[in-house]
């Protein structure tokens, strides 16, 4: 049987780059709200209407793993809203924090029943949620959402480090994809292809840490 890998936001984009290298030595699930062609051909188990905001989605998530163990998760799903000072709202800022950090969180903590030692725990986060980086302001909700993730995920690595389960926090470099409506730096692919490097390469010394998918090690 293969290690099982479980990617949310895996229809598109960086999630779905993700989830063509796993599935050529791993067993997937494939969470996303709604499928597409692209991740249809490959084969993998796919759970639909995976909505963040809904515990029920995440009940439905651990039982089609049954009595599976995780080897990885990725929680790579999030959403980004380009507000400013002038135009950030309650709305639109509370979405991203249930979208990016809460729903993230407490879906990792319905699975917990399903990792074991050696497991790993990716968070896709953004250099943006770093507070001794931001240089720029802005972006109030996705700065909020993405520091609260970080803070998150550096409190489950040091709570799950005693039960051997390491936790990650990943930039993936300024992508060009669908939510920065195709601006940035790299493809997702190659985004896609240095992740995965960065969380085969996770242990229990480097958990809690906070790393640009490139290699460098970010201030939080």
């Amino acid at each position: 049987m293969k290690n099982l890998v479980v990617i949310t936001g895996s229809n598109r984009g960086i999630g779905l780059e993700l989830t063509k290298i796993f599935a050529k030595d791993h067993d997937v699930i494939a969470c996303c709200r709604n499928s597409s062609p692209e991740l249809q051909v490959l084969g993998v188990e796919i759970l639909e209407d995976m909505d963040l905001k809904n515990a029920k989605s995440f009940q439905r998530l651990s039982e089609k793993i049954g009595s599976r163990k995780i080897s990885v998760l990725v929680n790579n799903a999030g959403i980004l809203e380009s507000d400013s000072l002038e135009t950030a709202n309650q709305e639109e800022i509370t979405e991203q924090f249930y979208v990016n950090a809460l729903g993230p969180f407490l879906l990792t903590q319905n699975l917990l029943p399903h990792f074991g030692p050696g497991s790993k725990i990716a968070f896709i986060t953004s250099r943006m949620g770093s507070i001794a980086d931001n240089t720029s302001g802005g972006y109030y909700g996705y700065r909020t959402s993405k520091a609260a993730l970080n803070a998150l995920g550096k409190s489950l690595a040091e709570d799950l480090k005693s039960k051997e389960i390491s936790v990650v926090l990943l930039h993936p470099g300024f992508v060009k994809t669908t939510m920065t409506k195709n601006q940035g730096h790299i493809e997702a692919d190659e985004a896609a292809k240095n992740l995965f490097q960065q969380i085969t390469r996770l242990n229990l010394k480097a958990t809690g840490s906070f790393w640009h998918s490139s290699g460098e090690e970010l201030p939080w």
